[in-house]
């Protein structure tokens, strides 16, 4: 399940979720790349993600953003974006590790590459195992891709927190201007 992430958008700062790891590293601006990828994957040091992995990973983002607002959106995705999303699905990913065993093979550093590829491969599961559920805000001023993982498949908002709230406040001074007039 995907950790979410802060994100901060017209000067106020709210925690969006958006159900898978790849969908969650397409929020939020260029300059944080870096700094997410080396938090989300605690054994790539930032100062590892040069220039070539940076340009490697806004690649990848742009691919994974543009076939989750396809199939979001109900249209075709784009050849381009799904030939980068299984190029770097193809490559070695982040071995899973079981803590508290003697010998720890690939508990050590993991190259930005395995990570890049893990994201790919989350991609590739959430959004074409999944298509229905990849949903966009409902909020007219908001373009987020999100996975639905509620469990009656009827999540509407990017967050509560933002949008979600924002049209409850409409809504309710909606009702009222109709009371009151």
């Amino acid at each position: 399940m995907s950790r979410g992430r802060w994100v901060i958008t017209d000067g106020s700062r709210w925690f969006f979720d958006a159900g898978a790891d790849s969908l969650d590293f397409t929020a939020g601006p260029d300059s944080e790349v870096r700094h997410w990828i080396a938090e989300r994957f605690e054994r790539v040091p930032e100062a590892e993600i040069g220039e070539r992995e940076l340009a490697d990973a806004l690649a990848l983002r742009a691919a994974i953003a543009g076939v989750a607002a396809s199939v979001a959106d109900g249209e075709p995705c784009q050849h381009d974006d799904i030939d980068t999303l299984n190029l770097f699905a193809a490559t070695p990913d982040v071995p899973p590790v079981l803590a508290g065993g003697r010998r720890q093979a690939g508990a050590g550093r993991i190259r930005v590459g395995q990570a890049l590829s893990s994201l790919a491969r989350d991609a590739i599961v959430n959004v074409g195992g999944d298509p229905e559920r990849i949903r966009r805000c409902a909020a007219p001023e908001c373009r987020l891709v999100f996975h639905d993982e509620s469990r009656t498949g009827t999540r509407r908002w990017c967050s509560m927190q933002r949008c979600g709230n924002r049209a409850k406040v409409r809504a309710f001074r909606g009702r009222a201007e109709s009371a009151a007039g």
